[in-house]
């Protein structure tokens, strides 16, 4: 009898393990067809966001001064001021008074995409995005200021061309796509780098010169590629971010479809927008993900998608690191199925990291922001695979 209800236990266990690690899946409709409620994930193996209170779409924020200070694409870059994350958050001013100026392409010049804003020494380097859906004739410019009080910045220019333009027949910027720029600094020698890229050829880094307003060496950019699709037509990866933890650089992108929804429809279920990661030791990789698979060959570790039928598409990621007594904050865009599913109604949401043998795990967000950070819930399917297989191994050893 106890071997009947030991077994019985066991068969249990195993299939709370595999609803637990797999996201759900639509039935369909007789035609084959997901039904509309249905293409939106709902696992709930994946934490619901921390709630920001505002409409953003590319989110990029910095603390500085006791305040989180959030950028965003749009009218000449808003930006704005918080005393928490949850808000609320009041407009300071914009980075640039009118419109940029470069002239790329048939960019709209007065709303620059994807902004990202490092400080160095009391001075502010926003890096921007001039671009249009589907072009590969983009810019990445570059503004300074060295105050976050509404003051006036100085528009310095295209710091990347690519399609047209000065230094866009040079490689790698005849087969990338200058938008979606990020920054990072070796951690050991202070050497800047900037990240960007998006579908051609996915994403790259290039060295920046000391001032960080331009390329480094112009003419032959000692240039590496970071993430790659092999043979594929389209390569859904962009928006990339690099943090340092712990001896390891983290590449963040997102991955998917991102925009349109409203106009375009949906595409296949998982195929919107996730959060990925791979790691490196070193600032130029190369980068693998969780199984080892490297990230030019398509790898890359999900940390953040679609769930509970509400969070859709998060992406436009950022990380704000913590340090060995805090944890670093994971913060994206996402669309709430129940407000709608227009670019301009992306919601603000950040999550809090765990790292379990060096790859970052999301949190459940209420836990941690009670202050106990270390009695969340496993949302980890390694983690929940780890926690049966102990029972199991308990149990079937009597």
């Amino acid at each position: 009898m106890f071997h009947y209800w030991r077994s019985l236990l066991v068969g249990v266990l195993l299939n709370r393990l595999v609803e637990a690690s797999q996201p759900s899946r639509p039935s369909g409709t007789p035609d084959g067809q997901p039904k509309l409620s249905q293409v939106y994930e709902t696992t709930t193996a994946i934490s619901l966001p921390n709630v920001g209170n505002l409409q953003v779409h590319d989110p990029n924020i910095i603390f500085w001064d006791d305040h989180y200070y959030l950028f965003k694409g749009g009218q000449y870059i808003p930006f704005f001021k918080a005393a928490n994350m949850s808000g609320p958050w009041t407009q300071v001013g914009t980075v640039l008074e009118g419109e940029s100026i470069i002239h790329q392409g048939n960019s709209n010049r007065s709303r620059p995409w994807a902004p990202t804003t490092v400080e160095r020494n009391g001075t502010f380097y926003c890096y921007y995005t001039l671009s249009t859906s589907g072009s590969q004739k983009s810019a990445i410019g570059v503004a300074t200021s060295t105050t976050l009080d509404g003051s006036s910045w100085i528009d310095h220019g295209a710091v990347i061309r690519t399609g047209e333009g000065n230094g866009s027949d040079i490689w790698p910027f005849t087969v990338t796509n200058a938008i979606d720029a990020s920054f990072v600094q070796d951690n050991l020698t202070g050497k800047a780098y900037l990240n960007y890229g998006s579908f051609w050829h996915d994403i790259w880094q290039v060295p920046l010169t000391d001032d960080w307003l331009s390329i480094e060496s112009p003419q032959k950019p000692d240039a590496r590629q970071l993430t790659f699709i092999p043979h594929k037509v389209v390569r859904p990866q962009e928006g990339s971010w690099m943090s340092y933890r712990d001896g390891y650089y983290y590449v963040w992108f997102s991955h998917g479809r991102c925009c349109n929804f409203d106009k375009r429809g949906f595409p296949d279920r998982g195929n919107e927008y996730s959060i990925r990661v791979g790691r490196s030791r070193d600032v130029r990789g190369p980068f693998v993900d969780r199984t080892g698979k490297s990230l030019l060959d398509g790898g890359g570790t999900i940390v953040y998608a679609s769930n509970h039928g509400l969070v859709y598409a998060p992406g436009g990621v950022g990380v704000l690191s913590g340090s060995s007594s805090t944890l670093d904050l994971l913060y994206y865009h996402y669309l709430n199925t129940s407000v709608g599913f227009r670019d301009d109604q992306a919601q603000l949401g950040y999550s809090y990291l765990q790292y379990y043998h060096g790859w970052p795990v999301v949190l459940d967000g209420i836990v941690a922001q009670s202050g106990a950070a270390g009695a969340f819930r496993l949302r980890d399917p390694w983690s929940i695979t780890l926690c049966f297989g102990f029972w199991i191994y308990v149990i079937c050893r009597g």
